[in-house]
């Protein structure tokens, strides 16, 4: 073992932390995850450059593209293949709404877990000596 990453750890006051993300018909809908992943898709207009920049396989991005397509009431994405221009990929109307709702979602649920982590600390705090 590692003493000093041992004595580091009991030295950090405990925390706490979550993560959140929208379930749906078919699992995981709408997390960090897939929002960064429109997001690169918005800033490169390519589901290939997207994925680079993540560091995930090609194929992984599109069935987390068309998991999303699936789930949601209209795509969130929308691939044009090819023509003068090359083709590209664009982030629809409803796309960018997710992305705005998902990111208020996560600042308020950041709050709340910044807004609990007194309670959480204050039960591992010896009381008599103010020590974990």
């Amino acid at each position: 073992m590692n003493r000093k990453a041992d004595q580091k750890r009991k030295a950090a006051p405990p925390s706490l932390r979550g993560h959140i993300w929208i379930e749906g018909s078919e699992g995981t809908f709408f997390g960090y995850g897939r929002v960064a992943l429109l997001e690169r898709i918005r800033k490169y207009g390519s589901i290939t450059e997207a994925a680079k920049s993540l560091g995930i396989p090609y194929r992984k991005a599109w069935m987390l593209i068309d998991s999303m397509n699936r789930q949601a009431p209209r795509p969130y994405i929308i691939t044009a293949s090819g023509g003068k221009k090359g083709g590209g990929t664009i982030v629809t109307p409803e796309g960018e709404m997710a992305i705005g709702l998902f990111w208020k979602i996560h600042e308020e649920f950041r709050k709340f877990i910044e807004s609990q982590t007194g309670q959480v600390r204050s039960l591992f705090v010896n009381k008599k000596s103010g020590r974990r």
